[in-house]
């Protein structure tokens, strides 16, 4: 399987890197979630608050990893999961949320179709119609209970994954305990992006958009995500995309890439994967006002 392709980056112009060099700014690069990730903030305090930042975003991983003991993989393990972090709680009612709002092309119970796809073709297989028939089968959002006691998956074999948003809702929580501890200004990117305040030097954060011809978005107060259908792929050729729609358990897709600028980053994440399988007028339907933009190529 190839690997993930990081579709935003920061611009590293003159708008960020010149301030760099003060004692109030603060700059983190390292992996959240298994993505390149890096965290930028102006504040007195910004060595002590940027600890902070990264024990939150340990914490969160210890919440909802696929890679390491979670209380994903606990829940994924027994199809049960006791005394649910708060957290979990607050992003599986999103989720159900962007389950609806999407009429289904938002779904985390398919990471047995992901499972599915990259075990076949890492044997160098393709996966059966049969096989895809039978993996669909342990799907489905409407077999997912939860409530502050537990969290139950109701039929055999079922798993979630919340690869496409939990990057986006940590990036949200991070960026809120910055803001909670008097941060103005502060970017957090873990791969999807919140951009809170001002960049250095006082123009807005200069989000730089992969496959764009090095268009620079300016993006203030607001969070961004970015799907593509061959962002990441299970082929070596490259052909097979990530995003597997969960009404028909293949890979799909109408859009190449999807770019969606919101209020909220975990919003945005699980809406830029949702929308890359919607055509416009499911999009617009699905849209609300803390949805800033939707940008298609």
């Amino acid at each position: 399987m190839t690997t993930r392709r990081r579709f935003l980056t920061i611009l590293a112009g003159a708008a960020v890197l010149p301030a760099l060099g003060q004692a109030a700014t603060a700059r983190w690069h390292g992996i959240a979630l298994g993505a390149n990730a890096q965290i930028i903030l102006e504040h007195p305090n910004a060595d002590t608050l940027l600890a902070q930042a990264l024990a939150e975003i340990n914490r969160l991983e210890g919440l909802f990893s696929l890679h390491q003991a979670s209380q994903l993989t606990t829940l994924n393990r027994d199809g049960r999961l006791e005394s649910p972090a708060a957290e979990l709680l607050e992003l599986l009612s999103l989720c159900s949320s962007l389950h609806a709002r999407t009429a289904g092309a938002f779904d985390p119970t398919i990471q047995p179709l992901w499972a599915l796809y990259a075990e076949s073709y890492a044997a160098g297989n393709t996966p059966t119609d049969a096989e895809i028939s039978a993996t669909l089968a342990q799907t489905g959002w409407q077999h997912v209970r939860f409530s502050p006691g537990l969290v139950a998956l109701t039929k055999p074999n079922m798993q979630l994954t919340f690869n496409g948003v939990a990057q986006g809702f940590i990036a949200d929580k991070v960026a809120a305990l910055l803001r909670a501890n008097g941060v103005e200004n502060v970017l957090v990117d873990t791969g999807e992006i919140v951009a809170a305040g001002l960049a250095p030097g006082g123009a807005a954060w200069p989000v730089r958009l992969a496959g764009s011809g090095g268009q620079t978005l300016p993006i203030s107060n607001a969070a961004i995500a970015t799907s593509a259908l061959l962002g990441t792929t299970f082929d070596t050729g490259g052909s097979v995309g990530h995003i597997l729609d969960p009404r028909t358990g293949r890979p799909g897709g109408l859009w190449p890439q999807i770019r969606v600028v919101a209020s909220s980053a975990a919003e945005a994440d699980g809406l830029s994967t949702a929308f890359c399988l919607m055509d416009k007028a499911s999009i617009a339907a699905a849209r609300n006002p803390s949805v800033y933009d939707v940008m298609f190529s």
